[in-house]
C-alpha cells in the first residue's frame, strides 16, 4: 500500500473514501478501508475533519454509523490516555493471564508463525508500514494468547513498524486482545482467518474448534522467544533560525497539520525529542514518513533535541502547541485537538462514551 505525503494527495484520498462500502466489508483484508489512519495519527487530518467530509458529501449518518463509530474508537483510546496517563503502559484493567515471559516470539518477528496469511501481513508491515486492522488482531492473538507473550514488547514491536503508530490505540488494542483491557481474550481459528484473508490454508495449529484452544500448549512456531532492542535513527540538524519577536508553533510527529495557524507569521519548528524516541522507538520508514509530511508545512525547521533546549533558544517568543499526552511537559499556549465530539474524561466502556458522543454529533 502506498501512502503519499503531499497534502493535496491526502485530501484527495479523504474525499474519495466510501463509508457505505466500508460498513459492508471493512473486516476483509481487501475491503474498502480508508487508508487514512497514518494521516490521522500524525495529525495531518483529524477524525472530525473526516466526519465533516462525509457529511458534506451527503452520506446519511444513520446508514454509516459503524464507520463513525470506528472514528470515535480512535478518539476514545486517546481520551482514556488523556484521563489515565501512563496507566495504559501496564496491564490496564486486570493482569494478563497465562503469561510465560515478557519477550516476543521470534516467529512473530521473523514472520514464521506457520499461519501463511499472518506471515504475509507481517512481511507487508515491515516493508510498507501498513497492516489491516483484522490482521493486527490476529497477530496480537498469536503473540499473546497462543505464544503467551506479555502484550507490551509485541505491542512496541508493532508500534515501531506502523506508519500510523499511535500508542494509545496500539497499547489498549493489544490489551483488549490479551484480556487485560477486556473481559476475555480474543482468539481466531484458521477458518476465521481464511475467511477474512481469502486464504485456504489447512492443517495448522489453529485449524481446530475454539473449544480446543483453552488446553493448547504453545505451538512450536511460537515457542522460541527473543528480546528486542528497537532504536530510532533521528536525523542530525543544523542550527535553526529563530525570530523571538514572532510566535513559535511547535509541531511534533503527532501534529503535522499544514493548515494549523497557516495564516499567521511565526517560527515553525518540528520538534523530535531523543528521550521520547528512546522510550517509543520508530522505524526508519516511519521517521522518513514523518519528515516527508513535514515538508508540506511552509517554513518548517527541524529541531532534534529536548523541549527545554528549544525553549532556551526561543527566549521571549510565545509558544503554541497542541494538547497530547506526549507534550504534557511543554510550556506555552496549549490548544485542543479537533475531536470528533466534545466528550472528555474516562469512560469504562466504549459504548458509554459513544452514547454521549452520538448525542453531541446530533443524530
Amino acid at each position: 500500500m502506498n501512502f503519499p505525503t503531499g497534502y493535496d494527495a491526502i485530501i484527495e484520498r479523504l474525499e474519495g473514501i466510501r463509508p457505505d462500502r466500508y460498513v459492508r466489508n471493512r473486516n476483509f483484508i481487501d475491503g474498502d478501508v480508508t487508508y487514512l489512519s497514518p494521516y490521522i495519527s500524525r495529525g495531518v487530518i483529524s477524525t472530525n475533519q473526516v466526519l465533516e467530509s462525509v457529511i458534506e458529501r451527503g452520506f446519511e449518518l444513520e446508514k454509516i454509523e459503524k464507520f463513525i463509530q470506528e472514528l470515535a474508537w480512535r478518539d476514545y483510546w486517546q481520551r482514556i490516555w488523556q484521563a489515565k496517563g501512563d496507566a495504559i503502559n501496564e496491564d490496564f484493567k486486570s493482569p494478563q493471564q497465562k503469561v510465560d515471559h515478557h519477550q516476543i516470539s521470534s516467529g512473530i518477528v521473523d514472520s514464521k508463525t506457520g499461519i501463511n496469511a499472518i506471515d504475509s501481513a507481517i512481511q507487508e508491515l515491515k516493508s510498507s508500514g501498513y497492516m489491516h486492522n483484522h490482521n493486527r488482531m490476529y497477530t496480537a492473538a498469536l503473540a499473546c494468547n497462543f505464544g503467551r507473550n506479555h502484550w507490551k514488547m509485541p505491542a512496541k514491536w508493532m508500534y515501531y513498524h506502523l506508519l500510523d503508530a499511535d500508542w494509545a490505540s496500539n497499547a489498549l488494542s493489544w490489551q483488549w486482545v490479551a484480556g487485560s483491557n477486556s473481559g476475555k481474550k480474543y482468539v481466531a481459528n484458521q477458518e476465521n482467518i481464511n475467511r477474512y484473508t481469502h486464504d485456504n490454508q489447512h492443517g495448522t495449529y489453529l485449524d481446530r474448534p475454539y473449544s480446543d484452544f483453552d488446553e493448547m500448549e504453545v505451538p512450536e512456531e511460537l515457542s522460541e522467544v527473543i528480546s528486542l532492542e528497537l532504536k530510532t535513527d533521528l536525523p542530525k540538524t543544523d542550527k535553526i533560525n529563530l525570530d523571538e519577536s514572532l510566535p513559535t508553533f511547535i509541531y511534533t510527529h503527532y501534529n503535522l497539520d499544514p493548515i494549523w495557524h497557516k495564516e499567521e507569521t511565526g517560527n515553525r519548528i518540528l520538534l523530535l525529542e531523543p528521550s521520547h524516541f528512546e522510550q517509543f522507538p520508530m522505524s526508519p520508514k516511519s521517521i522518513e514518513f514523518i519528515l516527508g509530511l513535514s515538508k508540506y508545512i511552509e517554513g518548517i525547521q527541524l529541531f532534534v533535541g529536548e523541549f527545554d533546549e528549544l525553549k532556551n533558544q526561543l527566549n521571549s517568543s510565545k509558544i503554541y502547541f497542541k494538547e497530547h499526552h506526549f507534550s504534557r511537559h511543554f510550556v506555552g499556549e496549549e490548544e485542543s485537538r479537533d475531536w470528533i465530539c466534545d466528550v472528555d474524561g474516562y469512560h469504562s466502556s466504549f459504548f458509554k462514551y459513544w452514547k454521549k458522543c452520538k448525542s453531541k454529533i446530533g443524530y
